[in-house]
């Protein structure tokens, strides 16, 4: 059987942490940030620990589980 591969996009778009939980970006923060209210913009900078339904999901595509 081969090896399974990593989702690429997945990889790309989450980090795992060292306790194992799975960490994302916001979206929104490529383009017209000049629009954004500079309360917004603090907001984005900062990654959020993704939901248990969600990690278990993004896990398969990691290759974790």
């Amino acid at each position: 059987m081969p090896k399974m591969k990593t989702h690429s996009s997945a990889k790309k778009r989450f980090k795992v942490t060292g306790s194992g939980k799975i960490k994302k970006f916001g979206a929104f923060t490529s383009h017209m940030m000049r629009n954004k209210s500079k309360k917004a913009k603090l907001r984005l900078r900062h990654g959020s620990i993704l939901k248990k339904g969600d990690e278990n999901r993004i896990k398969k595509l990691l290759c974790m589980k």
